[in-house]
């Protein structure tokens, strides 16, 4: 009995193996780099006793982003490899809610930093606009609160319908369209709370992103007219190419995660084995262009690649 446990539990196919394979790589490098992120910013914290808005924004974006890809691969290798403790009760709905929490907040901390790349680079001349200028230091972490809260609470309400769910499976057969029609009106609940909080948190940046786009191209024409400087329109255009990047990767994130929620009961599908790898994907990529546009971290990377590979060949070495 216990070899036939044993066989079934580990019957791992070859797709499954290349899934957890991808699935590992992307998600401990997008680990790496978001941790990275975080230690760099919490040894500037440490160093100066204080974080500016903008610095605060990406601590919890590293950090979200980390947590949220640690979840989901062990999420990943439980289904893959060991799908029966999923069964075990509460480890499922603890993972989902988890998942959820930090999905939601990886949304919504992105929105934020879109928001706060808008009213902080873009030029309007509205007098509301100026007003959320001069306020948005103090706005900041009453948006990341909130940001906090809502994903909470998606967490909470995606633990009670996963454990609820889990419950039920073993009630007994007179009461099944009862049980069924309430799970059937909290799945509708679910889905319409989770779907108005990531479609507001898609408004937010693409509103954002397109009026921070019409701010910098009007710059842009603007310096040309008066014959500017080369090197600040080189500056204007590499802004805009990162706002159009991650306008882009936020649209494609949102409609894979989109997909997901509508099909994820279909299992060992190609397409949704390269949905869920992009949405593994999409932190890590994100936040090494966040790298790259932030002159302190992409030094402190530089200067930490070399001292790596030193590392890495002593060890081939030995």
């Amino acid at each position: 009995m216990e070899a036939c446990h044993s066989q079934e539990q580990f019957n791992v196919t070859s797709y499954d193996s290349t899934a957890l394979a991808i699935i590992t790589f992307v998600a401990f490098s997008g680990m790496w780099i978001n941790a990275f992120i975080v230690s760099v910013i919490c040894m500037t914290w440490v160093r100066k006793k204080t974080l500016n808005s903008y610095e605060k924004i990406l601590l919890l974006l590293g950090c979200s982003r980390f947590c949220y890809l640690c979840i989901f691969w062990v999420f990943s290798f439980l289904s893959i490899i060991y799908p029966n403790y999923l069964h075990v009760h509460s480890t499922l709905p603890l993972l989902s809610s988890a998942q959820s929490f930090f999905t939601c907040s990886n949304f919504w901390i992105s929105a934020c930093l879109c928001v706060f790349y808008c009213i902080k680079i873009a030029t309007f001349r509205n007098s509301f606009f100026i007003y959320l200028e001069v306020k948005i230091d103090r706005i900041v972490p009453w948006l990341l609160l909130g940001s906090a809260l809502f994903s909470l609470v998606a967490g909470i309400l995606v633990y009670d319908f996963t454990n609820k769910l889990h419950c039920n499976n073993s009630t007994r057969q007179g009461h099944f369209w009862k049980v069924k029609l309430k799970i059937e009106e909290q799945f509708l609940t679910l889905y319409f709370i989770s779907g108005f909080g990531y479609a507001t948190s898609l408004t937010a940046v693409t509103s954002s992103a397109l009026l921070l786009l019409f701010s910098l191209w009007r710059h842009k024409c603007n310096m040309q007219t008066t014959s500017m400087k080369d090197l600040s329109m080189d500056a204007h255009i590499k802004a805009m190419k990162s706002i159009i990047s991650f306008f882009v990767m936020y649209s494609i994130n949102f409609i894979c995660l989109v997909v997901g929620m509508i099909y994820s009961t279909k299992e060992k599908n190609p397409m949704m084995l390269m949905i869920y790898a992009f949405m593994y994907a999409y932190p890590g990529v994100h936040s090494l262009i966040l790298i790259f546009s932030n002159p302190s971290l992409e030094t402190t990377l530089l200067r930490i690649l070399p001292c790596l590979k030193c590392k890495f060949c002593m060890t081939q070495e030995l």
